[in-house]
């Protein structure tokens, strides 16, 4: 178990009361989220310049010292993920500290693959020696991160919302054909910068889409240099709802993506019946 952060937004923003300062802010649920359980094993962030990703990871809780609030006042970008981590998988070290990256892109994720001694030969199975090579951790959010990337090596043409919708097949068909009553978790929130994608199986998942510039509900000031020719909208998907704002549930057994009008576009796994929040 886990709790996650993605921001997607038409203009640089800063990110730090949502990240620490709201009600339900990131740190706040890394001593205690909705159910009170701590997610106190590691936290990590990455922003972006363009594509370039800048990366803050720590091993230890967020509300512990300073590191995770100056890291968070630091971050004025386009694209955000953020992640607080409650060990399942994998001892808590810097290697299995969210987000992993490769080639530009990174991941983070709330779940667990289920039997994944069993289940991770069968990935392996899947990688060229390289990309098993480049694994340095133990846990299975880093085994999906090479996976996803090795079938875009394979196929770069294809739409990635595609990739990571078979991707996610064929773990659910593995781990249903090792135990049928296993309950998969992968929510996944993955980005190279220009565009942002993900999955919501198994877990609990809530976004809200903004439209126009608003004073913060916190600080009560406003986020961003805006350009008053521009038309300001952005996205935040969140494990739990953080502000006072209309949040909505992402449905369970979906994929979707920020669109290029900054809304969040879903569809049920495999099925292609891709619909609009808005």
């Amino acid at each position: 178990m886990c709790r996650l952060y993605g921001f997607r937004a038409s203009e640089a923003t800063k990110v730090e009361c949502t990240l620490v300062h709201a009600q339900n802010a990131l740190m706040v649920q890394s001593q205690s989220d909705q159910a009170g359980k701590s997610h106190a094993n590691g936290w990590g962030m990455v922003s972006f310049d363009g594509r370039v990703p800048h990366v803050e990871r720590q091993a230890w809780a967020a509300y512990h010292g300073e590191h995770f609030r100056r890291a968070a006042g630091r971050i004025y970008a386009k694209q955000v993920l953020a992640h607080v981590r409650r060990a399942t998988v994998g001892e808590p070290t810097l290697a299995n500290t969210h987000p992993f990256l490769d080639g530009g892109w990174a991941l983070i994720h709330n779940g667990t693959i289920p039997n994944l001694d069993r289940v991770r030969p069968l990935l392996l199975a899947q990688l060229p020696e390289h990309r098993r090579a480049a694994i340095t951790g133990d846990t299975d959010s880093e085994h999906v991160l090479q996976l996803l990337r090795a079938m875009q090596d394979r196929q770069p043409a294809r739409p990635s919302l595609d990739i990571l919708d078979a991707m996610i097949g064929m773990i659910a068909r593995w781990c249903h054909e090792i135990d049928p009553s296993a309950r998969l978790g992968l929510n996944l929130l993955v980005t190279d910068g220009r565009q942002m994608i993900g999955s919501c199986l198994g877990r609990p998942l809530h976004f809200v889409e903004r439209r126009g510039v608003h004073d913060c509900e916190i600080c009560g000031f406003p986020h961003i240099h805006h350009k008053p020719r521009h038309a300001y909208r952005a996205v935040v998907i969140a494990s739990e709802p953080i502000s006072h704002e209309e949040w909505h549930e992402v449905p369970d057994g979906s994929v979707y993506r920020i669109d290029p009008d900054y809304r969040l576009e879903l569809r049920s796994f495999a099925l292609g019946n891709e619909r609009s929040s808005g």
